[in-house]
């Protein structure tokens, strides 16, 4: 009886044993991401510097491709590897879909609208697939490219007189209202930026778009000490409600104007449907409602400006600093394809192998947003090996992985020609290039992003040689980043267009006059 007794005693004092250790095992530390100690309150903040794309580029060559950070009080995990990028943004997509809301976002209630700011669920689906299927698509894109095609003129005409007075053209800036004039042109088929009647709503709209992708990419503390959310110590979201409040009345009003032309019949026959007509007609069935149509007008400008901009710049400073080289290659193709002093087409770009790699090269070394949009995973998930932490903000820096030695040979050579046998494309499906993103929250803007930077591009170097301003020799250019929403050159591009051949205005499939953008000028 007492062997027995002790026997349970035992029993029962090992089973409590061993639960006590599991408990204990169970409550452990999971196996978290290295990274850099953090200190108090601040967390890492301090090793951002002034280009974190740079600084985090250095501290994943110490602490490994998956890393974890402190930026006060929210815990960033930064992917680096492309192996990495594709195990969260493809076989964990899910996991790593929603976003963090910036306080930037907040006015006007902006991210409970926006397509890029949504969770994903049923809101966020029904846009993506409005954006995907019915007004991106190549079939709707194609209906409406002699639209893109007149504003392109009109910037080969501006060049084209800054030429014969020997002015000096800021690329960036004329691509950025190019840029502009294009959307508005692809979504209200109207010109925003008219010179000939000083269009005080073209004017407001540029003024609108340029400053809130500034606030937009401004560091905001209140991002990193969500407390001062109230106060507001950098008057960040106070300003960019002012803009954001602005352009969703415009919007509303161009809506607004749009549907009083239906109403009164003196829409044209003839003419093309565009991307406010089609959400007009969707606007009826409830699939969206007027506040999403305005909200998600603010989205395609927001994003579809300085990218393509910035693309289109980074892309001459590099054919200009390459003269010898990438630019008589370039200039061949072109002269071959599409004919000396040609402006391209939309149609052209399947025949100009070495411009796509150009545009492609542009997108690895250059990459306009270089961590992509922040992703969150609002619950604890495994990411090899690794735990990433509930509520963590995650950044995928498709500008190390663009420079990774062990995917890119001469990772830092601007060398359009290591795409020229390669089936690597920005679509999304190859993570080693990955300036749109990837899995279900890449940039549905691609497909009109593809059009429009090549046509641009093509164009500018196929009408005119170019001399840099105040005779810098190619290889002394500046190409120093200036880091924000999009990572802009610090010193904008300005080169004077020479040489320039009778340009042939071909195409014009409109009856529509030519209108030369002064207003570029400014």
């Amino acid at each position: 009886m007492d062997t027995m007794l002790i026997s349970v005693a035992m029993c029962s004092l090992l089973a409590f044993t061993l639960g006590f250790f599991r408990k204990i095992i169970s409550k452990a530390p999971q196996k978290l991401p290295p990274g850099p100690y953090p200190l108090p309150i601040i967390g890492n903040i301090h090793k951002l510097g002034k280009h974190p794309h740079r600084s985090l580029n250095t501290l994943a060559q110490v602490y490994g491709p998956i890393m974890r950070l402190k930026l006060g009080c929210v815990t960033t995990i930064v992917i680096s590897s492309s192996s990495a990028a594709q195990q969260a943004l493809q076989k964990q997509d899910l996991a790593f879909s929603n976003r963090p809301i910036p306080d930037v976002t907040r006015g006007c209630d902006h991210y409970k609208y926006s397509i890029v700011f949504l969770s994903v669920g049923s809101r966020w689906r029904s846009l993506r697939k409005i954006t995907t299927s019915s007004i991106l698509t190549a079939n709707k894109l194609d209906a409406n490219k002699h639209i893109r095609s007149r504003k392109v003129h009109e910037l080969i005409e501006y060049c084209k007189k800054c030429g014969q007075s020997s002015e000096a053209v800021d690329i960036g800036h004329a691509a950025f209202l190019t840029s502009l004039n294009l959307l508005s042109n692809t979504i209200f088929s109207k010109d925003m930026i008219d010179p000939y009647q000083k269009s005080e709503e073209g004017k407001k709209l540029k003024d609108l778009v340029s400053n809130v992708t500034k606030e937009v990419g401004r560091p905001n503390i209140v991002d990193f000490f969500p407390i001062l959310k109230r106060i507001d110590p950098q008057g960040i979201n106070r300003r960019n409600t002012g803009y954001t409040e602005k352009l969703l009345k415009l919007f509303d009003g161009m809506i607004n104007e749009r549907l009083e032309l239906k109403r009164s019949g003196n829409t044209s026959e003839n003419s093309t449907t565009d991307m406010m007509d089609e959400l007009l007609t969707i606007l009826q069935t409830n699939e969206i409602d007027r506040t999403q149509m305005t909200h998600l007008f603010l989205d395609l400008f927001a994003a579809g400006t300085d990218t393509t901009s910035g693309t289109v710049e980074w892309a001459m400073a590099e054919i200009l600093k390459n003269p010898d080289t990438i630019l008589v290659k370039a200039k061949a193709e072109l002269n071959e394809v599409v004919g000396k002093g040609k402006i391209v087409k939309e149609a052209d770009i399947s025949r100009l192998p070495y411009l796509q790699c150009i545009v492609k090269e542009t997108g690895r070394l250059h990459p306009l947003v270089p961590f992509l949009i922040p992703r969150q995973v609002q619950e604890e998930v495994q990411l090899c090996g690794y735990t990433i932490p509930k509520n963590s903000q995650v950044l995928v820096s498709a500008w190390t992985i663009g420079r990774d030695p062990l995917i890119w040979k001469n990772s830092l050579l601007f060398q359009p020609e290591r795409f020229l046998d390669s089936e690597v494309e920005m679509n999304g499906h190859f993570y080693e290039l990955i300036p749109f993103g990837a899995g279900r929250r890449k940039c549905p803007g691609l497909p009109l992003a593809m059009r429009m930077v090549p046509v641009m591009l093509g164009s500018l170097i196929n009408c005119f040689d170019w001399k840099l301003e105040g005779g810098i020799a190619p290889e002394e250019m500046d190409m120093e980043e200036k880091f924000g929403i999009t990572l802009a050159k610090l010193h904008p591009l300005r080169a004077v267009p020479t040489q320039f051949c009778l340009i042939n205005f071909r195409i014009l499939e409109s009856s529509a006059p030519l209108h030369c953008p002064t207003l570029l000028r400014g």
